[in-house]
């Protein structure tokens, strides 16, 4: 009874959650059913259901060799780069944006750190190719110069720098602004008490400020994490592209198992590296949620 009394008061809340409801229920759970392909000789004929069972053995070709390691080296060091450098980057530009007092210019810097997230990778990779291309803009000034070209597409070591400040450059924007809305919500009192106490700027920084944008540093790291060996597809695949010479260095599992399943007709052994990459995000999310727990229940995510 009390069941039904609380969904009857709650029911326009209800409809309203209801659209979001059949949405997840649609595009992420029943999907999950395509996970038995990655035990499945998938043949189209019978199609997934009706396709014979084998077992592991599409997950033998992923251990068979030494590239899926490397391949779960650079998605991880290239997320927690991700994940640290964005998350000093983000909060850093919030509180910078938010000290500032011309409203005017605070709005138009905003602004521009916000452009980039709308940019679609199709064209950052076009405006990187025609200006550090081989013939690019760069090298045609430098050669009119009299100086060594320089053609980063042919550099491996410096590579991942390149891909760090891309995303640096395209996500800060996003970030920021949710750490803007985080200071938006700390009380003025605090900063006004502060300042008849005699506190500088950096003191209110340092001791009201960072305190206070704790819990959403840790949401947004924990939620980082859940993608912890999901890279972004978009980048990695239009910048680097289908490059020999940068594979080694910039390749993830993502465009690994798309370039798998566009040259394999094997689609079992696709959706066992994909099953592969969703079993390491699941078990990093938990263990990362089980430590902040053990820290401090508050800031966990369940």
């Amino acid at each position: 009874m009390k069941t039904r009394a609380l969904i009857k008061k709650n029911r326009t809340l209800l409809i309203m959650l209801l659209p979001a409801f059949i949405y997840v229920i649609v595009f992420a759970y029943l999907p999950m059913a395509g996970i038995m392909l990655a035990f499945k000789n998938y043949r189209y004929a019978e199609g997934i259901f009706k396709s014979p069972w084998i077992g592991l053995s599409n997950f033998k070709f992923l251990f068979v060799s030494n590239k899926i390691w490397d391949l779960t080296r650079n998605t991880l060091l290239y997320n927690i780069a991700f994940i640290i450098f964005g998350m000093i980057f983000e909060v850093g530009f919030a509180i910078i944006l938010s000290e500032l007092t011309n409203k005017i210019f605070k709005k138009v810097s905003q602004a521009f750190i916000f452009l980039p997230y709308f940019i679609s990778w199709v064209v950052v990779a076009t405006i990187m190719l025609n200006i550090f291309g081989e013939h690019g803009v760069l090298n045609s000034v430098l050669t009119s110069m009299g100086l060594e070209g320089i053609n980063i597409y042919s550099n491996t070591k410096t590579w991942p720098a390149v891909m760090i400040l891309l995303r640096l450059w395209k996500q800060t924007g996003y970030g920021t602004v949710i750490y803007l809305a985080a200071i938006a919500g700390i009380s003025q009192e605090l900063y006004e008490a502060a300042a008849i106490d005699g506190a500088t700027i950096w003191n209110k920084i340092r001791y009201i400020t960072l305190p206070s944008l704790r819990p959403t540093i840790m949401i947004m790291v924990l939620l980082a994490m859940g993608n912890m060996f999901r890279g972004d597809f978009g980048m990695f695949y239009q910048v680097v592209g289908s490059n020999q010479m940068l594979l080694k260095s910039s390749d993830i599992l993502d465009t690994y198992i798309y370039r798998l399943l566009l040259t394999s007709p094997n689609v079992g052994m696709t959706a066992a590296a994909g099953l592969y990459q969703s079993v390491l995000c699941f078990v990093t999310i938990v263990f990362a949620n089980w430590i902040v727990k053990k820290i401090n229940p508050e800031y966990t995510l369940f």
